[in-house]
């Protein structure tokens, strides 16, 4: 992956304000010493993962230098300090993901870092403050990040640096499923798929928190029984492969684990048959990712005879509505859980140098990695 240096000032506002700068301007040039030099109206150079055009993400993505650029007085300059590389921010890059910024763009949706500087307007946020994007927002891999006061959310900086840089997608997802779809009390139960996932992880630890109990589907795969092992030090209830499931009678595994009535489903295919076998009458099933590329399939007794309901879930849109104005109280409760013990996952960090070698990895092409997680 080359590294090239990027000079047009005017392209590198319009990048941090999400906008695609104009064709006649050309992205990538030589700095001059006089734009490297920069005052404290201004932010310092920055170094970003930066893509022209939609394609694969080792093909299409840069390590670029981008000029300094004036903070307004409502502006907050932070210096990123981790960023993780989610399947979404893949997908945006591929073109595929339905909501993504228009090229050329920088990559990544979520992180955190430490404040650098802020504009005269700037209140309640001061140099030195843990920040993260939240709701999450766009174009957080790169060292320097400048948006408006309203996109920051200031947090403790007491919380553990990887977890702050992945708080608000899947640990957010899954505290949203768990509490928008099904009114759960202790003692009920929920069933899921691709419980190996971060989302899948997080549903387990905070329904354990919640006193509820979860059922957990996983993969037929070497390792399966130490996989097993480690969800349920997690707090997972029981775990069975899919080919344990291959009985005429789902239900007589759970001992006594009552019925689910609530479901989640990120695999698609079979697997989703298998959460709606366990459903007790009248639960509902919520799809929110689909690995398998294959799709739901629903039998006609599931509708008829259980009166199932079938729901979806995407976490961009949930942050359109009234109810994300909550988002940052979430973010708070989460990042607490961390600082507990409460909530933890696999990661890697890696430091920003190594970006090509985790990008890799996130792509798959070295087998299954912990998310990894760029460290500035």
């Amino acid at each position: 992956m080359a590294t090239v240096k990027l000079l047009n000032l005017k392209a590198a506002i319009h990048r941090l304000e999400g906008v695609a700068p104009p064709s006649t301007y050309s992205l990538f040039y030589r700095a001059s010493p006089a734009v490297r030099a920069f005052s404290a109206a201004t932010s310092p150079p920055s170094k970003a993962v930066v893509y022209e055009q939609h394609g694969p993400p080792d093909a299409v993505c840069k390590v670029v230098e981008l000029p300094p650029i004036t903070i307004k007085d409502d502006d907050v300059c932070v210096r990123m300090l981790a960023a993780p590389i989610n399947p979404s921010d893949i997908n945006r890059i591929e073109g595929v993901y339905p909501v993504r910024p228009p090229v050329p763009a920088i990559g990544g949706y979520e992180g955190v870092g430490e404040v650098y500087s802020v504009g005269s307007a700037v209140r309640g946020i001061s140099p030195g403050d843990w920040v993260i994007p939240s709701p999450p927002s766009s174009g957080t891999w790169q060292t320097y990040v400048v948006k408006e006061q309203n996109v920051w959310h200031k947090i403790n900086k007491s919380s553990p640096l990887e977890y702050a840089a992945t708080i608000t997608v899947n640990p957010l997802t899954s505290l949203r499923m768990l509490e928008d779809f099904v009114d759960l009390h202790p003692g009920d139960a929920v069933v899921q798929n691709g419980a190996t996932s971060i989302v899948g992880q997080c549903v387990i630890q905070l329904a354990r928190v919640k006193g509820i109990k979860t059922i957990n589907i996983i993969r037929d795969r070497a390792g399966s029984d130490v996989v097993k092992e480690n969800l349920k030090k997690l707090g997972a209830d029981e775990v069975f492969t899919e080919s344990q499931l291959e009985v005429k009678n789902v239900k007589s595994l759970l001992a006594d684990i009552p019925e689910p009535a609530l479901g989640f489903n990120c695999i698609g295919g079979n697997v989703a048959s298998s959460i709606l076998k366990f459903l007790k009458h009248g639960g509902t099933m919520v799809t929110y990712g689909g690995m398998s590329k294959k799709p739901v399939t629903v039998s006609t007794s599931s509708f008829i005879f259980k009166d199932l309901t079938l729901r979806g879930f995407w976490l961009q849109k949930w942050l359109s509505t009234e109810k994300s104005k909550e988002c940052r109280e979430m973010v708070d409760y989460l990042l607490s859980l961390t600082r507990d013990g409460k909530l933890k996952y696999e990661m890697e960090l890696v430091p920003f140098d190594q970006f090509p070698s985790a990008l890799d990895k996130a792509l798959g092409k070295l087998g299954s990695q912990p998310k990894q997680v760029i460290k500035f």
